[in-house]
């Protein structure tokens, strides 16, 4: 794989949203509004969330999203000589299970907008979001009952659930190592790395790790993709964390500087936080412990960034994960398609601006 780690690189290729994107999107979402056509009131909520109708559950037009798990898990699937309709019941699953994990997140971090639409806490409060996210999760597990009537070996459908138990606990300890750090300014790397590969990491991993266990009965094969998973969701949050910083607000919806101004503890803070000396870490602790920053703090904080490379050494970093992401797969025989979608797919996460 050839992917230059310059900043200025990844402002250049701006590379285009991967075909498998397209190919599954209608079927997922077909999916999805199959697992959430109950009649009870919560369902509007949920169906709101997912973008399908207003808030007086009128049809509407709302940003659905990528669908970026369910895809990888459909992917790998078919990459791996399997029928994606083997595999859809999980793709769902998976969707529902992020959704879940977001609407808690809305509530957590005080969020009053997601995709341009109004939250579900924002909207009906938090008691009745906690509620609907709870009954997505277990909409989510109940979609999985299909595996086996879709005819996934009982011995595979008892893997495939095992990893999206494992996964969804994963991310939910990391959202609570997230939620741990906040108004800490001194988080170690390592300390941050091994959240996100909890709370970000650990459902894309999971992902791709299902879709190889459905459509191929060699466990290797599964290990090979749960680990090219692994650098998948380390690849994904990076670039989400340069992106909060440095990301253009007319692609992101966010000014330069967003996730500075929030004091978000992201992958650009906590490096410079770790790197900076004498002066510059004395400033940044001055700045991070206002209860609000000014423009001019947040300037100060960019100048100090782009003096240690910040932006350059993370996307680096996630330049290595995409080299380890591909070699990962490099023994799984797969056919000249899913070599070359795979490749489109790793360099999109690297340097898309969305």
């Amino acid at each position: 794989m050839t992917c230059s780690s310059s900043a200025d690189t990844a402002e250049i290729l701006r590379p285009e949203l991967p075909g498998m994107f397209t190919e599954y999107r209608d079927e997922i979402g077909h999916a999805l509004r199959n697992a959430l056509r109950g009649d009870d009131a919560v369902y509007n909520l949920l169906r709101y969330y997912m973008g399908w109708v207003d808030p007086e559950g009128n049809p509407a037009a709302g940003t659905e999203g990528k669908y970026l798990r369910p895809t990888l898990c459909l992917f790998a699937c078919e990459a791996v000589g399997g029928k994606r309709e083997l595999a859809m019941p999980a793709a769902a699953a998976l969707e529902l299970i992020h959704n879940f994990s977001l609407i808690h997140d809305d509530i957590q971090d005080r969020d009053e907008t997601r995709h341009h639409r109004k939250t579900l806490w924002a909207i009906w409060g938090i008691p009745k979001a906690m509620v609907a996210g709870n009954v997505l999760r277990i909409v989510a597990d109940g979609t999985l009952d299909d595996l086996q009537s879709n005819g996934v070996p009982p011995a595979r459908v008892i893997a495939v659930v095992n990893q999206l138990t494992q996964a969804y606990l994963e991310m939910i300890e990391g959202q609570y190592l997230d939620i741990s750090f906040e108004g800490q300014s001194e988080i170690r790397l390592q300390q941050y790395l091994d959240m996100i590969a909890r709370k970000t990491g650990a459902l894309i991993r999971c992902s791709f790790t299902m879709g190889a266990l459905i459509g191929s009965p060699d466990a290797k094969v599964a290990d090979s993709f749960r680990e090219s998973g692994r650098a998948l969701g380390f690849i994904f949050q990076v670039r989400d964390d340069i992106l909060g910083i440095w990301g253009d607000e007319s692609s992101t919806g966010k000014p330069v500087g967003a996730d500075i101004r929030r004091k978000k503890n992201s992958f650009p803070a906590v490096y410079a936080m770790s790197e900076a000396k004498g002066e510059d870490k004395r400033h940044l602790l001055s700045i991070y412990a206002k209860e609000e920053l000014s423009d001019g703090n947040v300037e100060d904080v960019l100048h100090i960034m782009d003096g240690l490379k910040v932006r350059e050494h993370a996307h680096a970093m996630a330049v290595e994960e995409g080299g380890i992401a591909v070699d990962a797969l490099a023994a799984v025989e797969m056919g000249e398609w899913a070599q070359q979608e795979y490749q489109n797919l790793v360099e999109f996460l690297l340097f898309r601006e969305h």
